[in-house]
């Protein structure tokens, strides 16, 4: 069974001029992050605009990036949605389509309860042979899972991590106390990798990697090779992605760097506007500020 580690960034889906999954740039972008040493390759994420594709897109985009890893890392695919039939639907096509990992986000819009929550859960690993990573991220699905949820269901085989993005680092040390020692604490806030990693975390699912794969994944290299204070310069040296990212409606502003280091991602899909004139200014100042965007 896998055990997830290491820097796993949370692709952006790329899309042409018509609005259409872009396989070219599917396999340029994955080609990118195994090139800067990613330990694996995520898609179908918050910043993967999982929301805005319909199963058969899903399906499509697990099948291409499945063929362009090719095994060398494992491949981590969003299937989680409001219903546990969806959920299981869509793991079990997902499955099938090639992915190595399953990321579930917590169900959205319906308020549940914990309890409720662990049959979810538990019905979605019941239902196929491949690891299950929780993903915990409350501010865009009202739910908050629970420390204590999480450590009941690191009992059941096949949930071998969670993916947290509450922005609560007492949260995440709950996780990593509570859970046990072969359970993956993954965080999703990119401004906690280090400290996450400190704390006896796995590493990180981060989107900041689309922009700057070498540096976030110089992160985990330095820690694992003792060297902290080269980790903590690199975690510093993604703050200005991150700052950068939030310009916009998600993914927008991420979108916008990628165009801008020349990876056509294309816009996001709508209701979701591409980032003004203006952002567009600051988004291009901030990278020749960070040194990710050269002159000319």
């Amino acid at each position: 069974m896998i055990r997830p580690h290491g820097i796993i960034p949370a692709m952006v889906t790329p899309f042409d001029e018509e609005g259409r999954l872009n396989e070219t740039v599917v396999r340029q972008m994955i080609r990118r992050l195994l090139q800067a040493g990613a330990h694996g390759i995520f898609v179908l994420g918050t910043n993967g605009e999982f929301f805005a594709l319909t199963e058969n897109e899903k399906t499509e985009l697990v099948r291409i990036a499945a063929d362009e890893i090719g095994g060398a890392v494992p491949l981590y695919a969003g299937s989680g949605a409001i219903t546990t039939a969806e959920t299981v639907r869509l793991s079990r096509r997902l499955e099938e389509a090639g992915a190595d990992v399953l990321s579930v986000i917590t169900p959205y819009f319906v308020p549940l309860n914990q309890k409720e929550l662990y049959r979810h859960f538990e019905a979605t690993a019941g239902s196929t042979a491949l690891p299950i990573v929780l993903y915990n991220i409350p501010a865009r699905t009202g739910i908050m899972l629970e420390a204590d949820t999480v450590a009941s269901l690191s009992r059941i085989s096949n949930i071998v991590g969670v993916k947290d993005s509450s922005g609560n680092y007492e949260h995440v040390l709950q996780l990593i106390q509570q859970s046990g020692p072969d359970f993956a604490v993954l965080a999703g806030t990119d401004s906690f990798i280090l400290s996450t990693l400190l704390a006896g975390g796995a590493g990180a699912i981060a989107a900041s990697a689309n922009v700057a794969p070498e540096t976030v994944v110089s992160i985990y290299r330095h820690w694992r090779e003792g060297r902290l204070e080269k980790a903590a310069k690199s975690q510093a040296d993604i703050a200005a992605v991150r700052k950068l990212m939030q310009l916009g409606t998600v993914p927008a502003g991420l979108k916008e760097m990628m165009r801008q280091l020349r990876i056509e991602v294309g816009s996001p899909r709508l209701p979701v506007q591409p980032v003004s004139e203006a952002a567009m200014n600051t988004i291009a100042a901030g990278l020749r500020a960070a040194g990710i965007l050269k002159e000319g």
